[in-house]
């Protein structure tokens, strides 16, 4: 009940901030290519989804895939970090450098180093995906019960049997929640790739219209990235139900 009243409450307020806006763009009489009104975008929206369909199911297999590809390798390495400290002692501070590299700067790299197929822009989501998963997974792993550990070891367990039987499942909580931001970032991932350049997608879409001073579409663009990055986060969210429900002694919930 208590969370239904948070999510009115959080539409009423958006819904007042539309109309605000709505109201200002009439009052003030702003052009329509420089600030479209809600109802303009909204009508916008329903006239061109025909066209925009297929730049949408573009981005989004791009970014499910770049997102695929992303846990995997996250998952990998995070593993490789935490059972094996030679590993993490020689590779955790460039990982943590890495991420002070901006993907824009990346991109023209990846584009002579790789052209402009599919792999360039796999390579993009995967970066962007792959951090937080990572840090996230790790977290998961350190944060194992000591009291558990000890146990493990009471019992004759070897090392690689407590990671599989018991900080691996610990750490579920944790790598959903890398998983969740992850997938938020695929969507926006798959969007910079494709202004790398594409055929279709919601980035080619979105180049278009800002080249044409569609301003209404570039609002169009971006809710329907906002709405496929809640999509894919509400997916992994009900994942994460699914698959922690019932493991009591590690199922702490998340806060994203």
């Amino acid at each position: 009940m208590k969370q239904a009243i948070q999510k009115g409450r959080s539409i009423i307020f958006i819904a007042f901030l539309l109309f605000i806006w709505e109201l200002i763009v009439r009052l003030a009489d702003i052009p329509h290519w420089l600030l479209p009104a809600p109802s303009a975008i909204l009508a916008e929206g329903i006239r061109s989804f025909e066209t925009f369909l297929p730049h949408a199911f573009a981005t989004v297999q791009l970014a499910l895939l770049g997102l695929t590809i992303g846990i995997c390798c996250g998952l990998a390495v995070a593993v490789l970090l935490h059972r094996f400290s030679f590993i993490r002692e020689l590779f955790y501070p460039i990982l943590i450098m890495s991420q002070n590299v901006p993907i824009l700067v990346l991109a023209p790299l990846l584009i002579i180093w790789f052209g402009f197929g599919l792999l360039p822009k796999l390579i993009i989501i995967c970066l962007v995906c792959f951090f937080p998963i990572v840090i996230a997974a790790m977290d998961g792993f350190r944060q194992t019960s000591p009291e558990l550990k000890h146990y493990f070891e009471m019992i004759g367990a070897t090392k690689a049997q407590t990671f599989w039987k018991l900080e691996w499942p610990f750490a579920y909580p944790s790598i959903f929640s890398g998983i969740k931001i992850a997938a938020t970032y695929s969507v926006m991932g798959a969007v910079i790739a494709e202004w790398l350049g594409a055929k279709k997608g919601i980035g080619v879409y979105m180049t278009l219209a800002q080249s044409s001073f569609r301003t209404d579409r570039v609002f169009v663009a971006i809710l329907a990235i906002i709405c496929l990055s809640l999509v894919l986060f509400s997916a992994i969210r009900l994942l994460e139900k699914i698959i922690v429900k019932g493991r009591g002694f590690h199922a702490k919930r998340s806060k994203y």
